[in-house]
């Protein structure tokens, strides 16, 4: 497992990664410490930070990555060590495309994806990290609109492999829970609008990309915000078999992607 006493550059808006010079948008430097005090247990909660997709933003935000965070894995952290026998680490941790410890998780977690710009070496890096047994799991990006800037760099990740719908019977279904109920996973603005759907994203998608053994690298929860509902699973307003639903995804994707 990692050394958790080492300190983990990153910024939502100007990075460098090592000697690739990976240089975010705009914005400062920011740090991120791992308690050096804190066992890693069997599990780390690894959020991917990158750089923005220039013409998706339009000013909207420079560090997308960061929605929900640290909220959403203090939570699901915390419902894993409840739901589960994993020994989840307290805490999640951050990294780069670029950065060579990615290789040591086999599962990331990647947020509003429809503002992410990945370039030829990070889409290089992260198809390596996924043919080698790596699985991503994108979240919260809704519409037409989101899903073709998310689309734009992962057709650079894997140019030659098809996004999917996933099968009712695909074992990231029913390796713990048999997820059979499909409801659209909504943000805490449905406690106000009771809206469950955000833009043209009326429709909530469960698809994927597949290894050529059939294994799932990549979980695409597209019109949806599982991250919000493990964020605010404790606001007694936010619908609990919402909260339940999103962290039964969460576990199921954990628990494939630490066997498969």
């Amino acid at each position: 497992m990692p050394d958790f006493a080492r300190k983990l550059l990153v910024t939502g808006c100007i990075a460098v990664a090592g000697a690739a010079g990976l240089a975010f948008a705009q914005g400062d430097f920011r740090t991120v410490t791992v308690d050096e005090r804190e066992e890693p247990g069997e599990f780390q909660f690894v959020r991917l930070a990158y750089s923005g997709n220039r013409y998706a933003q339009a000013g909207y935000r420079g560090e997308a990555w960061r929605t929900d965070w640290p909220e959403a894995e203090h939570h699901f952290l915390k419902g894993i060590n409840r739901l589960t026998t994993v020994d989840a680490a307290d805490q999640g941790r951050v990294l780069i495309p670029l950065d060579s410890n990615i290789y040591d998780y086999p599962w990331i977690y990647a947020v509003e994806v429809g503002y992410w710009y990945l370039n030829v070496q990070e889409a290089a890096r992260l198809r390596d990290y996924l043919l080698r047994g790596g699985f991503l799991m994108v979240d919260d990006f809704h519409g037409t609109f989101e899903w073709a800037a998310f689309k734009a760099s992962m057709d650079r990740v894997f140019p030659d492999r098809p996004i999917v719908d996933i099968p009712e019977d695909d074992e990231a279904f029913h390796v713990l829970y048999d997820l059979d109920q499909r409801i659209q996973i909504p943000s805490r603005m449905y406690i106000y609008s009771g809206v469950t759907y955000e833009r043209d994203g009326y429709t909530p998608y469960w698809r994927g990309i597949y290894d050529d053994e059939g294994r799932l690298m990549v979980a695409i929860n597209h019109n949806m915000d599982i991250g919000d509902a493990w964020e605010h699973a404790d606001w007694p307003d936010y619908p609990e078999n919402m909260t339940a639903l999103a962290y039964r995804f969460g576990v199921n994707y954990l628990i494939y992607a630490m066997t498969h």
